[in-house]
């Protein structure tokens, strides 16, 4: 292997260079030292002159989703003129579904994500790989690894910061910013995808540093090592970011009986180990009503930046039940958040999705609705008022599931809850919670709906002791004539029928 007289480290390949954080040095496991000097903004060449072309072909990959594992093949494509991407084909049909930036939930393969890595290194790819699972961050200038710092801590799992597997590009650098949310500064930050960011040490504004115990931010680095990856990295540089699945089995199990309902389309299970209590077919397509709302808020929380303020401009083609936006110029992205799913505001979704352009978000939802395995389900709007916005009980159930285990802070907007770790408050006093089921003190969460064509719909979470334990069930009806009343018989026949 050889080396240039005039650099001062030598190349290694990667599976030989496993390196420990240190202070300047990069130690390889086998014993070699790898000298690191800190390269200077001016050395890195301009991303727009690095054209590099890749086909992988890998074949018997899995990519688990909700309900099944599919196999499939990868072929990567770079090109830092414009974009490096990933596309994900089935083996079986030869259909290619492309992972372009932004969150993606194959990515959380670990044999997937490792070939789209292998693949930017052998392509001399200049990126930043952020391994949540074994908390190290490394970078990388044209397939060379010039940095390895140890990640100090990320942001909890479900919570606005939770940082998901994915392809992104840095959009964003500051030397320090003050978030709302959390209530610090956060020195040598480098945001990607709007919400994510890899910063250093935060500090309250009294200029105490926060203690180790803050989990709000994301990716947290060392103050050296945070500023060393600031001074060297360039915007639009490309961020793969790997994180598994930890799939922990859950042998909890019921027996499933079906309750008599006067109703099409309804679904209850146990939404930790899936074990389905009661459904009706699974994959009928509905009308859905303001369940849209749920899709709105999850693009909305992985497109754009929560912790700031958004335009209004009230739109005149929807009205809400409470009008709450037509006298503002402003509102926090919190408060629309809780106004979209506290109250069902239609205003907030149209006003949302405008943040990003109206068809660019629904294109953006319709897109996360396929990656989700979501095959039978069409957003046409941001708030659920077309009867053209359809679902099925297995695809809304997929969702739920995706917000449940990945974006949890969303269903403690739904309950109108207060975020752990967030200090900012909302900008709207007196929110009613249509969400809420009467009479019902194990609500954890959920969605309401209801259009003349949808009838009343609903997704909700309910906490019950069943055998012992403590368990939450998700129940969803689709074209119900009272919510609220079958939502009550589903829950008396689950206990009836498993609490002993």
């Amino acid at each position: 292997m050889s080396q240039k007289t005039d650099s001062s480290f030598k190349l290694y390949s990667y599976s030989d260079d496993q390196p420990r954080n240190g202070k300047g040095t990069l130690i390889p496991t086998k014993g070699q030292r790898c000298e690191f000097t800190p390269i200077s903004a001016r050395s890195i060449e301009k991303e727009s002159k690095i054209k590099a072309k890749v086909v992988v072909a890998v074949l018997g990959l899995f990519v688990l989703s909700v309900l099944g594992a599919t196999s499939y093949g990868l072929v990567a494509k770079a090109n830092l003129a414009s974009a490096p991407s990933v596309t994900i084909v089935d083996s079986h049909t030869q259909s290619a579904t492309a992972l372009d930036y932004g969150p993606q939930v194959a990515l959380s393969e670990t044999g997937l994500f490792t070939k789209t890595r292998d693949s930017f290194i052998d392509e001399s790819m200049t990126f930043i790989e952020i391994d949540i699972t074994e908390r190290q961050l490394r970078f990388f200038k044209k397939g060379i690894l010039l940095q390895s710092a140890e990640i100090f801590s990320v942001g909890d799992k479900g919570s606005w910061w939770e940082t998901p597997s994915g392809l992104y590009k840095i959009e964003k650098k500051e030397e320090k910013s003050f978030t709302n949310i959390g209530q610090v500064y956060l020195p040598w930050i480098l945001t990607f995808q709007s919400n994510y960011v890899i910063h250093g040490l935060p500090v309250y504004p009294d200029g105490t540093k926060v203690t180790d115990d803050f989990s709000g931010g994301g990716i947290r680095l060392s103050d050296e090592s945070a500023q060393i990856l600031f001074k060297n990295v360039k915007i639009d540089t490309p961020v793969l970011v790997y994180s598994v699945k930890k799939e922990d089995r859950d042998t909890f199990v019921y027996e499933p009986k079906v309750p008599e309902l006067d109703i099409s389309h309804y679904f209850v299970a146990d939404i930790d180990n899936d074990t389905i209590l009661a459904t009706s077919d699974l994959d009928e397509q509905a009308p859905i009503a303001s369940l849209v709302k749920l899709m709105t808020a999850v693009v909305a929380a992985e497109n754009i930046d929560l912790d700031g303020r958004v335009r209004v401009t009230s739109p005149t083609f929807v009205t809400s039940l409470i009008p709450r936006l037509s006298e503002r110029s402003s509102v926090s992205m919190y408060s629309l958040l809780q106004l979209l799913l506290v109250e069902s505001s239609n205003e907030a979704a149209e006003t949302i999705a405008g943040e990003v352009g109206r068809d660019k978000f629904i294109e953006a939802m319709n897109a996360k609705a396929r990656q989700l395995g979501m095959m039978n389900t069409k957003f046409t709007d941001p708030s659920g008022l077309s009867a053209e916005n359809v679902s099925t009980i297995g695809d809304l159930h997929r969702l739920i599931k995706y917000i449940y285990d990945d974006r949890n802070f969303i269903i403690d907007i739904t309950a109108d809850k207060k975020l752990p770790n967030a200090h900012i408050g909302g900008e709207f006093d007196g929110l009613i919670n249509f969400n809420e089921v009467k009479d019902m003190d194990n609500f954890v969460g959920g969605k309401v709906g209801e259009t003349l064509a949808a009838g009343q719909t609903s997704i909700s979470l309910h906490t019950l002791q069943i055998q012992g334990e403590e368990r939450t069930v998700v129940v969803i009806l689709l074209g119900s004539k009272s919510r609220a009343e079958d939502t009550r018989k589903i829950i008396s026949h689950v206990q009836n029928q498993f609490v002993h």
